[in-house]
């Protein structure tokens, strides 16, 4: 499959060099930025890569903006993000993949790495996004500090060979700050979310996580951070990813202690 790379960028000069060296395949990559002031853009043209500006709102606008106004040259699209790599073996997949009649996306999973090592437990492996879609079919909806396709699940195929994400590359102090915002945005998702009718059972590995999350937002606010720690450390085993695992056990515990704190405070204050 030949396709076009859309990658989104903000001030990545850390990470965009590597981000673009993993795409040195791909004859059409398109960066679109949100007003990098850093060497990001000197990079991008170090590399022949074109480069869009465009206000960032949101993640599910800015690849929405990609797929509505620029000039793309396949049908399908690989979105990626500036500090993730496409590996030999997700590139390798990639070229061979032909999708069948009526599948217009596909969830990727993507390793998460801190201080150099995989966090194949307390990271969550697998846990799939669509990263790869159809450029007239499959579009985007912002949800919490992320976004989600649009497309119903009978669309979307599974690609099962990873990317790598570097999430910690900007600095731990960076990474809490950023996910203050972005514990904000989820608090007020949860305070807004509609009550979700009785579902069947998740009969995939990423709707059984999205269930698992819907529940989680029924429970009162100071068990978030407990069950956290206590389902990424024990039940998934993360401590058996060494110190850099319990580091990050941690970290995600810490965001949720941020939601719970929000929620708290709009309840408090008799919100939403």
């Amino acid at each position: 499959m030949q396709v076009s790379a859309v990658v989104l960028t903000f001030n990545e000069e850390i990470n965009i060099g590597r981000c673009l060296t993993s795409l040195a395949w791909c004859d059409d990559v398109v960066v679109i930025d949100s007003g990098s002031t850093d060497r990001t853009i000197a990079i991008c043209a170090e590399h022949g890569v074109r480069v869009v500006q465009n206000p960032f709102v949101n993640f599910a606008e800015q690849r929405n903006f990609a797929l509505e106004t620029v000039a793309l040259r396949h049908e399908w699209i690989l979105h990626i993000d500036a500090d993730e790599e496409v590996t030999p073996a997700f590139r390798a997949a990639l070229a061979a993949l032909t999708p069948p009649r009526g599948i217009f996306g596909y969830r990727a999973p993507s390793r998460t790495l801190l201080f150099g090592q995989w966090l194949k437990r307390s990271g969550m492996y697998p846990s799939y996004q669509v990263r790869i879609g159809h450029r007239a079919q499959c579009t985007f909806r912002q949800h919490g500090h992320g976004q989600r396709e649009t497309l119903p699940p009978d669309q979307i195929g599974l690609f099962d060979v990873p990317y790598d994400h570097h999430a910690f590359s900007h600095g731990l102090v960076k990474w809490f700050i950023k996910h203050v915002g972005y514990a904000r945005a989820e608090a007020d998702q949860i305070l807004h979310a509609a009550p979700s009718p009785d579902q069947r059972p998740a009969a995939d590995a990423t709707s059984r996580r999205r269930a698992l999350k819907q529940a989680a937002n029924h429970m009162p606010p100071a068990l978030r951070p407990l069950a956290r720690f206590a389902y990424l450390a024990f039940w998934r085993r993360g401590l058996l990813d060494g110190p850099a695992g319990l580091c990050y056990c941690l970290m995600s515990t810490a965001y949720e202690t941020m939601i719970a704190v929000f929620l708290m405070e709009a309840r408090i204050k008799g919100r939403p």
